[in-house]
């Protein structure tokens, strides 16, 4: 299917886990994707794959969190496509301790990368939206945009050892409300998707260390066994969401069938 014929979109955090099926599936419905990591290499292997595939394709590797990247990545969709339609604002990580534990810096990394990477994404697109709008509206063809921001359960319900990434992602919620409000105007159409547990690999089963390196930090990853185990038994369903399901809700927000759904929360969470 090609209902995103013609459309454009930018998807953070797409070289790996969740944000890469964002990007796969709305390649596959006909979207030229601009894909991000935070290394090159994943995101040059989403970029291969999509175009393998008949689709279209282009990297802009960096940190979300970088002075001047917001401007990079519209602009890469800008003078790549021309256009810009689908915004997903995806990339992130988490960073845990209890708060009498938590350092500021823990704080300032969740609120840098969940909350304030996006805002700044969006705000660097506001200008061309307008103007697009604008035009498309004087010429009795308007185009309806999408936004969508990734939330959490962890931000709509709270989770212990997350006061950094908890407050982050409540946040996202209230951005996305406003941004609707403030966008309606202009055919865009925001919302944002809260996911529970999904298999990825900042939630793998493990009671092994393992520990990634982001910008020069080193974060631990993975949920105990036990723990997993416990949440399984929580879900309806009885088991955690896949990166393709929980891409799945962020797409169908991207389509056409979803145009007048504005300033929605959708928990992903296999019935929790």
């Amino acid at each position: 299917m090609s209902m995103l014929n013609g459309r454009v979109a930018i998807v953070t955090g797409s070289g790996r886990g969740i944000g890469r099926e964002v990007a796969l599936q709305l390649a596959g419905h006909g979207a030229s994707v601009v894909v991000n990591d935070l290394d090159a290499g994943p995101a040059d292997e989403v970029v291969a794959e999509i175009k393998a595939n008949g689709g279209r394709a282009v990297a802009c590797a960096g940190s979300v969190t970088e002075p001047g990247f917001a401007a990079r990545f519209v602009g890469t969709a800008i003078d790549t496509y021309g256009d810009l339609h689908i915004i997903i604002n995806n990339a992130g990580y988490t960073w845990d301790a209890v708060i009498q534990k938590m350092t500021e810096e823990q704080f300032d990394a969740m609120i840098d990368v969940h909350l304030k990477a996006p805002w700044r994404i969006l705000k660097e697109a506001s200008e061309i939206i307008r103007i697009k709008s604008k035009c498309e509206a004087e010429a009795g063809n308007p185009i309806v945009r999408k936004v969508v921001n990734i939330s959490s359960i962890s931000g709509t319900r709270g989770n212990a050892g997350q006061t950094n990434y908890s407050s982050a992602k409540a946040a996202v919620v209230g951005l996305s409300k406003t941004l609707a409000k403030e966008w309606g105007r202009y055919n865009v159409a925001v919302n944002s998707v809260a996911f529970g547990l999904i298999e990825t690999r900042l939630t793998e089963a493990t009671d092994s260390k393992k520990i990634i390196e982001i910008e020069g930090k080193e974060i631990p990853v993975g949920v105990p066994v036990q723990n997993v185990a416990a949440a399984k038994m929580m879900i309806p369903m009885g088991r955690p969401g896949t990166p393709a399901e929980a891409a799945g809700a962020v797409v169908g927000l991207c389509l056409p069938q979803s145009d007048y759904i504005s300033g929605q929360l959708i928990e992903v969470t296999g019935g929790l």
